[in-house]
């Protein structure tokens, strides 16, 4: 680690890794982070910051100003957990059934936690610093992004840029990735219903079978991407869900599915929706049952802007040294509301290593390591120094 920042992140990591674990056992969903967003008010005014709260309902922002500039620079870190059940047996293990920080945002919050620490006890910049903590980044719809925006969130907290940081699994712990332009993908949710005519296991001639229909529209959509979009061009249609039926002996009459569909081409993604309906439509009709189909346009492919970008590169050579930072990585499937962000402000999300071998995100063993907790508070503090350059 080559920038002095680290000495003193590591010297308060332990601190801000307790509360880490706190939050980790304690996971709240989608605009129900009250817990999260009272703890994250509290540690921001005990460090001077001017803090608002009741954002999008549990958003908190909290702003530092330093004297001789007029620039402003946004942080933002995402507070919500899922509805997974944990297998870990960790102490700080979720003490909620069902619900666990699967995707990291227990340590994104205490990064930026930390981050925000080091700026406000030893920060060398002038202007204005709000850390932004958002909820309900993983609803796929109606996020906390996009409500926090709605009610005027750059407006009341006006902002020349705006970053964010999310952990990678499979990336070595202590290192950064990035990319100008194109970096997450859209993500479209869609949500199928097949209506059939139910009937006796051993009668099936006098039935239609919602679960035979929902069978074959699966198959179907496996053609969708590999015979209708140009190879060179990347995109992805998921069944994750499928369920029909109750018992063994009764020919269902109703069948759901929902899928995830992704891309980072508007041509692509409109093609996709395109093709999804009518293979939806055709075979229902095949099979003579009817069909409902809700497909629900979510997050917007997330854009990095090029000069922001490379200021996120460096702040994060600074504090990692340059072989640990890919400043071109491949474009990721994986999407963010931090999108809408970035289409209101220019900015940068990067993503900091969470191990090579740590499971996958939203995987029911998947750990935040905390380590990355005085790295990533070291590359908040370098990011705005360098920003705002006093």
């Amino acid at each position: 680690m080559s920038d002095p920042a680290m000495h003193d992140a590591h010297a308060s990591a332990e601190e801000f890794a307790a509360l880490r674990r706190d939050l980790h056992a304690h996971p709240e969903l989608a605009f129900e982070e009250h817990r999260t967003a009272a703890i994250v008010a509290r540690t921001l005014r005990g460090l001077g910051y001017s803090v608002q709260t009741g954002i999008a309902g549990t958003g908190v922002v909290g702003t530092l100003s330093r004297p001789g500039g007029t620039r402003s620079i946004a942080l933002r870190a995402d507070m919500d957990a899922l509805p997974i059940q944990e297998e870990n047996d960790a102490g700080h293990a979720s003490a909620a059934p069902g619900r666990m920080h699967a995707c990291g945002h227990d340590g994104h919050t205490a990064m930026l936690l930390a981050g925000a620490a080091l700026l406000a006890r030893q920060g060398r910049f002038a202007g204005t610093v709000h850390v932004v903590f958002q909820p309900a980044e993983e609803r796929g719809e109606d996020s906390g992004a996009q409500r926090m925006l709605q009610e005027g969130l750059f407006e009341r907290f006006p902002a020349d840029a705006v970053f964010a940081m999310h952990n990678h699994p499979g990336l070595p712990v202590g290192h950064f990735m990035c990319r100008p332009g194109p970096f997450m993908s859209a993500s479209d949710k869609v949500r199928v219903v097949v209506q059939g005519r139910a009937g006796h296991a051993a009668r099936p001639h006098l039935c239609i079978d919602a679960g035979l229909v929902a069978a074959a529209i699966v198959m179907s959509l496996q053609s969708v991407v590999s015979r209708n979009i140009d190879p060179a061009q990347a995109a992805v249609v998921s069944v994750g869900r499928l369920a029909a039926g109750h018992v063994y002996n009764v020919i269902p009459d109703r069948a759901e599915l929902e899928l995830s569909v992704r891309s980072f081409d508007p041509a692509v993604r409109a093609l996709l929706r395109a093709r999804i309906e009518a293979t939806v439509a055709a075979q229902a009709q095949s099979y003579g049952a009817a069909v409902q189909l809700d497909y629900v346009m979510g997050y917007p492919v997330l854009v990095n802007d090029p000069g922001q970008t490379a200021l996120a590169v460096q702040a994060a050579r600074d504090v990692a040294g340059a072989d640990a930072v890919q400043a071109d990585a491949a474009p990721i499937m994986g999407s963010e509301d931090f999108a809408y962000m970035l289409q209101a402000r220019p900015g940068c999300l990067i993503r900091i290593g969470n191990g090579l071998h740590s499971p996958a995100l939203h995987h029911p063993r998947y750990e935040f390591d905390d380590a990355n907790i005085a790295i990533g508070a070291a590359y908040w503090k370098r990011l705005v120094e360098r920003y705002l350059a006093a």
